[in-house]
């Protein structure tokens, strides 16, 4: 049996509301959700042009709008989810290591699959790449040398572009690898220039000679999938990756070069104002703690990769990342641990309100 909605009396909408523009009327009710202050609020109105009374009776009436107390009613559902979340990460906390990025060696699968993939938990592996002939023939020098006539999108610009990873397609930028190579070794510690993940170069029949330099893997991974499942970084010091999370697991190993990773849990998403995909707008590396106050509540972990290191990133672990010196890092995903790695996220995009 269906049961129809009950039919409320219609409750007119108050005049002060109406004097708003709908773009108004949402601020308001964005800020107030926010729990803004209401002195705050009318001081920003009336320095933007609003008449002052006009304002102070929307912000006082928006209490009582029937669309805004609907809006109330949601939001307790969704602070349930957070104040769950909120919990659980009061649990990991609590584990004395839990602020410690482990660096191992020797992890058996099934201890793998356990404590860091099951039980969602970063760790450097050590050891997994000393077979690698990467370790001991990739450079710039070198790069240039095999691949140096063949042609790759770069992101080229990404100082000017604040949002430079949301927006990487309109900064890609053709140019060979010779041309990339002189421009990363000539041109000092900047975040201008990066070739990523992006450029898929990995799937071209013509870099399959960089695979061939990949030795061991983890337990957990299948060689067979790697053609399909890796990925190549490189660029100066100096470039970052802002903070964001992935969609699925996977490994990422430091060949030349130093980056600093920093994690935030999944688990404090609700502190981290994701508001468009699956990045925040927060950057941990210079912290706005007036524009992004729940930030502060925040545990933030760090760990610096070594040429050698192996990082696991686990599920929907938040990241940012820092080169240190010129980079050169091998990423993939071709795991096969008796655990999904294929997720859907509902990911937002109200974008940087």
């Amino acid at each position: 049996m269906t049961l129809s909605p009950i039919k409320p009396p219609p409750r007119p909408r108050p005049a002060a509301l109406l004097d708003l523009t709908p773009d108004w009327l949402q601020w308001v009710a964005d800020n107030r959700l926010w729990d803004c202050a209401p002195a705050s609020m009318l001081a920003t109105m009336v320095a933007a042009g609003q008449d002052p009374a006009t304002s102070e009776a929307a912000i006082a009436q928006i209490e009582q709008d029937p669309v805004y107390l609907s809006a109330r009613r949601h939001q307790q559902m969704l602070r349930k989810l957070e104040s769950v979340c909120a919990n659980l990460q009061q649990v990991w906390q609590s584990d004395p290591a839990y602020g410690v990025i482990e660096k191992r060696r020797g992890v058996s699968r099934d201890e793998f699959v356990g404590r860091y993939v099951r039980g969602c938990r970063p760790v450097v592996l050590q050891g997994v790449a000393d077979d690698w002939p990467a370790m001991r023939s990739w450079s710039p020098a070198d790069l240039r040398e095999r691949f140096g006539h063949l042609a790759v999108d770069v992101q080229v610009g990404r100082n000017a572009d604040a949002l430079f990873e949301q927006n990487k397609e309109k900064l890609r930028q053709r140019m060979t690898v010779a041309e990339f190579v002189d421009l990363v070794v000539n041109g000092g510690a900047t975040n201008d220039h990066y070739l990523t993940a992006n450029d898929e170069m990995l799937r071209r029949p013509e870099f399959m000679p960089l695979l061939a330099d990949i030795g061991s893997m983890p337990p957990t991974c299948d060689r067979s999938l790697l053609h399909t499942a890796a990925s190549f970084w490189f660029g100066p010091a100096g470039t970052r990756t802002p903070l964001h999370h992935d969609t699925l697991m996977l490994f990422h190993t430091q060949i030349v070069g130093r980056k600093r990773w920093r994690f935030v849990s999944p688990l404090q998403t609700p502190l981290l104002y994701n508001r468009m995909g699956v990045y925040s707008p927060v950057d941990l590396d210079a912290p706005d703690h007036a524009r992004y106050p729940l930030l502060r509540q925040a545990r933030v972990l760090e760990t610096v990769l070594e040429p050698g290191d192996t990082l696991f990133l686990p599920l929907g672990w938040w990241h940012q990342v820092s080169s240190l010196a010129l980079s050169m890092s091998f990423s993939y995903t071709n795991f096969d641990a008796d655990v999904p790695n294929e997720f859907s996220y509902v990911n937002p995009s109200i974008g940087n309100w």
